[in-house]
């Protein structure tokens, strides 16, 4: 995920924070320091960052449970309204994706159980404060816990309990129109939390209702866009017809070739027509708006970590490597020349063109 740094590693998935998540931090910090001072500011930083060490908890739930049907987490990240385990793939079979969705309230679950067992009280009046520092530290975190077990379980994407929703509907239709129903559920409530947010003037419940509406439509573009994927070739999706870029060119080159053309990214190939890299649009903007001279050479800035498939590989291996942050994906052919590349744009036209 853009905008993210590492952490580490922790039981073989990596563990990233998002940058607004500082923001998050100094935001509560200061609000909690000009109601109360240092000691409310540092307690209540405090119970934010434990908050935040349960939800890493849940999400190795999720990714611990994955593992056992031979599923990776790559990485887990750290955001202002959560965490998020990106699993390599989901689960095909439904009730695997079940068991997978359900393991991460339950670690919520499991750590309310610890808390009270630690001695957190569970006064009701407590819960209308659970942002005031007044409350014990402990009892927040027990609510919290269960709050955050319960508002996962809403049968809603993309929330544990929409996947959950979802499994269930695969039992009985395909998997890219439980999707859509599931994200429709989603979209409803995020409407609904964006409604009651600003109807109470609460940023977060806003903040929530945009990241659950995006999402659930992510999710549903992404599974029809994977069921179009496993009935397509590499050849039927690529791109033949483009400019490319040789060695020899430059900077100015490369601009000249953006402005002429309508492609975000150029392959540069040697004599032979073998591929050296991948000059993208961004990359080029960015080198000449700093220091690059124009008369510098393009393969200074071309990416050369590209991925080459044959003409008969299946469009998923191709999703596969896009989703890892390729620019695109080079086809190459029998004799081992590149004849065509495959980017996300075209495969979303493809998907348009083919029907979902």
């Amino acid at each position: 995920m853009t905008w993210s740094f590492s952490l580490g590693r922790l039981l073989d998935s990596e563990l990233r924070v998002h940058v607004t998540f500082f923001l998050l931090l100094a935001w509560i910090g200061f609000a909690a320091y000009s109601s109360g001072g240092w000691p409310a500011a540092i307690e209540n930083l405090v119970f934010v960052l434990a908050l935040f060490a349960c939800v890493v908890a849940h999400e190795f739930g999720h990714a611990l449970m994955a593992r056992r049907y031979g599923i990776k987490t790559p990485d887990i990240t750290l955001l202002p309204i959560g965490g998020l385990a990106r699993l390599e793939r989901m689960p095909e079979k439904p009730m695997q994706e079940v068991w997978v969705a359900l393991a991460g309230p339950a670690v919520n679950v499991a750590i309310w159980v610890i808390l009270v067992i630690l001695g957190a009280g569970m006064p009701y009046e407590a819960i209308t404060q659970i942002e005031s520092a007044n409350v014990g530290l402990l009892d927040r975190l027990a609510y919290v816990n269960l709050l955050l077990a319960a508002f996962n379980m809403i049968p809603a994407f993309p929330m544990d309990g929409g996947r959950v929703f979802r499994a269930l509907l695969c039992l009985r239709m395909d998997r890219v129109k439980a999707t859509r129903l599931a994200a429709l559920g989603g979209q409803v409530v995020a409407v609904g939390f964006g409604f009651l947010g600003l109807s109470s003037g609460n940023p977060i419940l806003i903040l929530i209702a945009v990241f659950v509406f995006v999402a659930a439509n992510a999710e549903s573009q992404d599974v029809a866009l994977r069921s179009v994927a496993r009935r397509v070739l590499a050849r039927d999706a690529m791109i033949t017809e483009f400019h490319a870029l040789s060695p020899a060119d430059t900077l100015s080159t490369a601009a000249q070739a953006v402005i002429h053309t309508t492609q975000h990214e150029f392959p540069v190939l040697d004599t032979d027509d073998s591929l050296l890299g991948f000059v993208t649009r961004d990359r080029l903007f960015a080198a000449l708006a700093g220091d690059h001279p124009r008369s510098d050479l393009a393969t200074s800035i071309m990416e050369t970590d590209i991925p080459q498939i044959g003409l008969t590989a299946g469009l998923e291996a191709v999703l596969e490597e896009l989703h890892k942050g390729a620019p695109a994906i080079a086809v190459l052919g029998r004799t081992g020349r590149m004849i065509g590349y495959i980017t996300r744009e075209n495969i979303g036209e493809l998907m348009v063109i083919r029907g979902r």
